[in-house]
C-alpha cells in the first residue's frame, strides 16, 4: 500500500486544512492501493484549531517538503557485513550483489568503515600471507572443511605449510602455540605438531590422523580441521578466512542519512567521486549502501493537492513529487503534470463542498467528526454563506450537514469566527502576512493580505502604523500595490488599508473618489471575486 500525502496551500486556512483531512478519508475509503495521510504546510490558525478540537479531530502533521530523499531511492538495504565476517564471505556478497564495495559494521550495527574490491585485491597481492586472525568457523567455511577438534572460537596464529621432508621439518622447524600448520597425512609431522601444542592443524586432502595423535591433541587443546582441498588450494585460500577488519578499511567514509536529499547527494558525490556510500540513520547505524548507479531507481512521493493548484502556493520540492490528484475551487494555476491525473475543479465557495459532493456521488457515509469539520470549512470559506462566491451547492451542503449533525449552523458559525479571531493575538506585521497572496499584472506585482474578525475596534494610530508597514513592504519588494483587507464577518464588509502610492488605484478599483485609509467597504468580502479582479482591471487599463 503506497503512502500518499494530502495537503493544502502554504497559508493553511480552515478549508485547506479540513480538505486535507476529508480528502484523505475519502481516498482511504475508495482507493485500496493508497494510504492517504493529511498534512499541513504551515501553522494552524486559531479558527482551524477550534474546529478540529470542537469535533475531536487530530491535528495533521507538518510537511516540510516532498523533495526526493535517500530513502526514496532503491539503495541496497541491509547490505553490510559484520567486522568478524571473513574476507571470503565479504567478497562473495559483493559479487552476488554486483557491488564493488561493502560497509563494515560492529556487533551493534554501528558503521565502522567500508571495504572495496580494490582493497581485497591489494591484500591478496601485498598482504601478510603468514598472518591468521579469524574465527575457527571462518576457516572451516572458507576451506570447505570439517571440524575434528575445536577448543578456541578465535584463531590468532602464524601460518606455516609442511613443505619439507618430515625429518628436515622436525629437525629444523620450530613450532609453538602461535602456529597454524597446513599438513597432509604425514604422521611424524602431525605428532611433532600436537606435542608442540600448535594452535591449529589443517589436514589437507582429508588425510588420516592417528588416534594416538588425536588423543595428544585433545590433551594439549590443539584445534584440528580436515579439508578436501590440496595444500596448494589451502595456502591460496587461507588468508581469505581472515576477519574483514584485519584489512585496510576506510574508517571515515562519506556517508548519507536516509533523510538526506538526493540533490545534496548528487552534489557531494560529484565532488568526492566515490562509487559506494554507506547509508546510516541518526544513530550511525548502518542501513545499507547506495551506489552511484542506484540513484536512477527512485520512487517519487505521491501527493494530492487540495484547495490550490498554484506551484508557488504549494509544498517545496513539488517538481520532485508525483501529483496523482487535485481537488480545488480556484482558477487554474501553473502546475503541470507529465501524466493524466484526476482533477476536480468546481466554481463553488469551498473545496469541502466539492468533497461533500464526491462523498455523495460514491455513496460514502460521512462520519460525524468528518461531517462537523466539513461543515465548518464551508461556513468559513463562504463567510456563513454570505460571500459572493457562495453557490447553491454550498448552501445545500451546509443545510444537509447541519441537519445531520443537529447543529444551528449560524450560531455555531459565529462561535467559530469569534474563537478564530486573530487580531488580538498577532502583531500588525503578522496580521498583514497572515493570509498574504501575490498576484502578477503584466510586469508588476500586487500583494494582498486578508484577515477575518467579528469586530474591528481601531484607533487612528493603528491605521497609520499599518500604512507605514505597507509602504515599507511596497518599497522593499517593489510591489505596485500592497493592501490589507480586514473583513468583518458580522458587518459583512471589509476595512481597507493600502500603501500610500496606491491610493488612486484603490479609488478607481472600488469607485470611491477620495478613498480613505481604513475605509469600510460594505459587502466586499471576497478577495477572489471582489478585491483582486477590480485592482487587476485598473492596472491593466493604466
Amino acid at each position: 500500500m503506497e503512502k500518499v500525502y494530502v495537503f493544502g496551500h502554504k497559508k493553511p486556512d480552515t478549508d485547506s486544512v479540513v480538505a486535507a483531512i476529508t480528502a484523505s478519508y475519502y481516498i482511504n475509503e475508495t482507493h485500496k492501493n493508497y494510504k492517504a495521510s493529511p498534512r499541513v504546510l504551515g501553522h494552524l490558525n486559531n479558527e482551524t484549531k477550534f474546529v478540529l478540537d470542537y469535533f475531536k479531530v487530530s491535528h495533521p502533521k507538518y510537511l516540510n517538503d516532498v523533495r526526493l530523499q535517500i530513502r526514496d531511492v532503491n539503495y541496497k538495504k541491509n547490505f553490510f557485513v559484520e567486522e568478524h565476517a571473513s574476507i571470503m564471505d565479504s567478497y562473495k556478497l559483493m559479487l552476488e550483489h554486483g557491488a564493488s564495495g561493502i560497509p563494515i559494521v560492529d556487533s551493534k550495527q554501528n558503521l565502522i568503515g567500508i571495504i572495496t574490491l580494490k582493497e581485497i585485491a591489494r591484500e591478496l597481492i601485498d598482504g601478510d600471507f603468514a598472518k591468521l586472525h579469524t574465527s575457527y568457523d571462518n576457516i572451516l567455511k572458507t576451506l570447505k572443511g570439517r571440524e575434528v577438534l575445536k577448543f578456541d572460537d578465535e584463531i590468532d596464529a602464524k601460518i606455516m605449510a609442511a613443505s619439507y621432508r618430515s625429518s628436515t621439518f622436525v629437525n629444523n622447524i620450530s613450532l609453538d602455540s602461535n602456529t597454524a600448520l597446513i599438513v597432509g597425512d604425514r604422521h611424524s609431522i602431525i605428532e611433532y605438531a600436537v606435542l608442540s601444542k600448535v594452535k591449529l592443524i589443517i589436514v589437507v586432502g582429508n588425510g588420516e590422523i592417528k588416534l594416538s595423535h588425536l588423543k595428544i591433541a585433545k590433551e594439549n587443546k590443539v584445534n584440528i580441521i580436515k579439508t578436501p582441498l590440496s595444500t596448494f588450494e589451502v595456502t591460496k585460500l587461507i588468508n581469505m578466512s581472515n576477519y574483514i577488519n584485519t584489512m585496510n578499511i576506510s574508517t571515515n567514509p562519506t556517508t548519507f542519512n536516509i533523510f538526506d536529499y538526493l540533490s545534496d547527494f548528487n552534489e557531494i558525490s560529484s565532488k568526492v567521486k566515490h562509487t559506494n556510500y554507506p547509508i546510516v540513520d541518526k544513530e550511525n547505524k548502518c542501513l545499507g549502501m547506495l551506489r552511484i548507479n542506484d540513484i536512477v531507481d527512485r520512487k517519487k512521493k505521491k501527493v494530492i493537492l487540495v484547495d490550490h493548484n498554484e506551484e508557488s502556493q504549494s509544498v517545496d520540492g513539488l517538481d520532485e513529487a508525483e501529483i496523482i490528484e487535485i481537488i480545488d475551487h480556484h482558477k487554474l494555476g501553473t502546475i503541470a503534470t507529465t501524466l493524466p491525473i484526476n482533477f476536480r475543479n468546481m466554481a463553488v465557495g469551498s473545496t469541502n463542498t466539492i468533497l461533500y459532493l464526491m462523498y455523495k456521488e460514491r455513496g460514502i457515509e460521512i462520519p460525524k467528526d468528518i461531517a462537523g469539520i466539513m461543515l465548518s470549512a464551508i461556513i468559513s470559506d463562504t463567510l456563513l454563506l454570505r460571500s459572493p462566491t457562495t453557490t447553491k451547492a454550498d448552501r445545500e451542503a451546509v443545510l444537509s450537514l447541519a441537519n445531520y449533525l443537529e447543529i444551528d449552523y449560524k450560531k455555531y458559525g459565529i462561535e467559530m469566527f469569534e474563537a478564530g479571531s486573530e487580531l488580538k493575538y498577532k502583531t500588525k506585521e503578522e496580521i498583514i502576512y497572515h493570509d498574504f497572496k501575490l498576484f502578477h499584472v503584466n510586469d508588476e506585482q500586487i500583494g494582498v493580505g486578508q484577515i477575518f474578525t467579528t469586530s474591528f475596534d481601531y484607533k487612528e494610530q493603528d491605521i497609520l502604523e499599518y500604512q507605514k508597514l505597507l509602504d515599507n513592504i511596497s518599497m522593499n519588494n517593489n510591489y505596485v500595490v500592497v493592501a490589507l483587507f480586514i473583513t468583518d464577518i458580522i458587518k459583512n464588509g471589509s476595512y481597507i488599508i493600502y500603501n500610500t502610492k496606491a491610493k488612486s488605484i484603490m479609488s478607481d478599483a472600488f469607485d470611491i473618489e477620495d478613498i480613505k485609509q481604513g475605509e469600510f467597504l460594505q459587502d466586499i468580502v471576497s478577495r477572489k471575486k471582489q478585491m483582486i479582479p477590480q485592482m487587476i482591471e485598473v492596472l491593466e487599463n493604466k
